[in-house]
């Protein structure tokens, strides 16, 4: 009996990420999810500019390198030029939600029928621990050395609960993939946001909560634990937008 088998969404490239990172579990959701909806032959994926950069090496299907910021926008174009193709942004905040808000927000109020996979780590992680838009109130980075000080950079973007409100958007959750429960629910989440786009029912974005050991400057163990301690009191964990079941 087959008790746990690699998904064929997945190549055989051997992950980059730092030890702790989770975006190899983030992949292999996303993977597992096209391949048992059957359309891994079909799908379009966009990569974003940042720690995810090389994802073009580990999903296995097409695959479009974005320039920073503008996987949404990219995303549109191909999905408009084959409506039939399943087209997918994966993301990470910096990207999203700095450079990228922009097109976030308009293609969600476009109701482009794509779905977006955004990361949030709370820093900004390629390139070297920056505050991003969405580090927590008082959390050290790199360029925030005494804390992020909200008096005089303002407060962290909560772009799940922002994009709740644009009238486009069809599916916005929040979820995390630091447990076992929340994987499950994790997973559950962005096979139904990749199922809204086969049914046409436009933009859904899925935010996960990720660790970063190496640029939060802990232990893997320590980033769990810092991630359910205080991202997931900043960041609730759940569903903030589902347009089809509010209108039944």
């Amino acid at each position: 009996m087959v008790v746990f088998d690699k998904t064929k969404g997945l190549t055989d490239n051997e992950l980059h990420y730092c030890p702790g990172c989770t975006h190899g579990i983030i992949h292999r959701l996303v993977a597992e999810s096209l391949e048992e909806l059957g359309v891994l032959d079909k799908t379009v994926g966009v990569a974003s500019v940042g720690c995810s950069v090389f994802s073009y090496n580990y999903f296995n299907c097409d695959m479009i390198q974005a320039a920073h910021g503008r996987a949404p926008a990219v995303a549109t174009g191909a999905k408009r030029a084959n409506p039939d193709n399943i087209v997918f942004t994966y993301q990470g905040d910096g990207d999203l939600a700095a450079i990228g808000t922009a097109e976030t927000v308009h293609s969600a109020a476009r109701g482009e029928n794509i779905t977006v996979i955004f990361v949030n780590n709370a820093i900004y992680g390629m390139t070297g621990g920056q505050m991003a838009p969405t580090t927590l109130p008082k959390q050290v980075t790199q360029t925030s050395p005494y804390g992020r000080d909200v008096t005089v950079v303002g407060y962290p973007v909560k772009v799940a609960e922002m994009l709740s409100q644009v009238d486009g958007a069809t599916y916005i959750e929040r979820v995390a993939v630091n447990d076992v429960k929340n994987i499950k629910n994790a997973k559950r989440a962005i096979k139904k946001a990749f199922q809204n786009q086969i049914e046409g029912k436009g933009f859904s974005l899925i935010e996960v909560l990720s660790t970063c050991p190496t640029n939060w400057g802990v232990s893997p163990e320590k980033a769990i634990e810092w991630l359910n301690e205080n991202m997931q009191t900043y960041y609730p964990l759940g569903v903030y937008k589902d347009k089809f079941k509010e209108e039944k």
